[in-house]
């Protein structure tokens, strides 16, 4: 972990996706995205699948993404996200404590994945096509909660904090929430996060780097409702 660290330091958080790539898939699973939504089978982050047992170090870097999260109902800003296959895209981001989020993808993209705090849905406004899931099947949904702790709700696998970073790897104690999550938060001066990665059931990994965040003191709850798409002149809702 703490060579990983460094070379994250030094590169930069695009080398994580390099770092976390992973073989071709053996079963079909729903295309790449930010929040690992719609993964049926389980991951299992080797070597502790069960958890580790932390250190009083390790404790406190948990309890400062805990409070992190906790401190900050409000996050904007922009991503980069790079999926198993290496295929990059961009876009805004709009975090809304507890359980709401908006990803707008950059143009040519169309896209658009947006939860309610109930309901996650992926919408291709081109297509007028939509995929909704429950958020509760994410592993994403443990950072959002309204009272986020980690300790509490996550197994750990690994964490350190390391050269001002904090890289912490978790899955959700939930037996029915597939996959794991893998954050990266900047620790001095102060603490933010700087990205993610998910882990599907194949050992896939999709990769998050966020920049220009920002913490403003409210935002619109319309962002966080679906697009209202139409199917032959339906209204599909």
């Amino acid at each position: 972990m703490r060579r990983l660290s460094q070379t994250v330091r030094c590169l930069g958080f695009a080398a994580l996706a390099i770092l976390l790539g992973a073989a071709a898939p053996t079963t079909k699973q729903p295309p790449a995205n930010p929040v690992g939504a719609g993964w049926e089978t389980k991951s299992t982050p080797a070597p502790n699948p069960d958890g580790i047992t932390l250190d009083p170090t390790q404790t406190a870097a948990i309890a400062k993404v805990n409070a992190y999260f906790n401190s900050t109902p409000y996050l904007q800003g922009r991503f980069v996200q790079t999926d198993p296959d290496k295929v990059v895209s961009k876009g805004k981001i709009f975090l809304s404590r507890p359980g709401k989020f908006r990803f707008e993808y950059s143009p040519p993209s169309r896209k658009i994945i947006v939860s309610d705090g109930k309901y996650l849905a992926i919408q291709d406004l081109d297509l007028k096509t939509e995929d909704t899931y429950q958020l509760d099947n994410t592993p994403f949904r443990i950072l959002l909660r309204k009272d986020v702790n980690l300790l509490r709700d996550a197994k750990i696998h690994n964490v350190s904090e390391l050269n001002g970073e904090i890289i912490l790897t978790m899955s959700d104690k939930d037996p029915d929430v597939a996959g794991a999550i893998t954050v990266l938060l900047r620790s001095v001066p102060t603490v933010e996060l700087m990205g993610w990665a998910t882990t599907d059931g194949q050992g896939l990994r999709t990769v998050v780097s966020l920049t220009e965040l920002s913490v403003p003191e409210k935002l619109d709850d319309k962002l966080f409702e679906r697009e209202k798409l139409y199917v032959k002149g339906i209204q599909q809702n």
